[in-house]
């Protein structure tokens, strides 16, 4: 397991509550949500952390519970925080989108015209005969 998330500790085995650091989680979630930037909601709530890592904070699932670890955030304000965050994020130009692939069409036929010329060195005659090769391709890409 990877180093335990802010607003936790682990005691005998378990991960429990830190009640001082879960409020400053929660505060952060609310400072985000009202409007705050990541550093300033964090400097509000009273945590000291760089952009990357309240951003990590706000996307950590763990505060919403599971087998290891007990509820901080609830779903509603979890899921607000994120759509808050990926609406900031397309409004400034952040969301990466992939890109669509060119469709890459295969040759299928290929036709030779007539070898009209001799040559005594091999290369140059495989020279000469590569380039009258030419190709067709169906429209289709079959």
């Amino acid at each position: 397991m990877s180093h335990t998330p802010f607003g936790y500790r682990i005691e005998n085995g378990k991960a429990i509550i830190d009640s001082e650091a879960a409020e400053k989680v929660k505060k952060l979630f609310q400072y985000y949500l009202s409007g705050d930037s990541l550093v300033n909601a964090a400097k509000k709530a009273g945590i000291k952390s760089y952009h990357s890592g309240i951003g990590r904070m706000l996307r950590n699932t763990c505060y919403l519970g599971n087998e290891y670890y007990p509820v901080i955030i609830d779903n509603e304000t979890f899921a607000a925080a994120e759509e808050e965050r990926t609406r900031r994020a397309e409004k400034l130009g952040r969301i990466r989108k992939p890109k669509e692939k060119a469709e890459i069409v295969f040759p299928t036929e290929f036709y030779i015209n007539e070898v009209v010329q001799q040559f005594d060195d091999p290369f140059q005659q495989a020279e000469y005969v590569y380039s009258l090769i030419e190709m067709e391709v169906q429209k289709d890409g079959s």
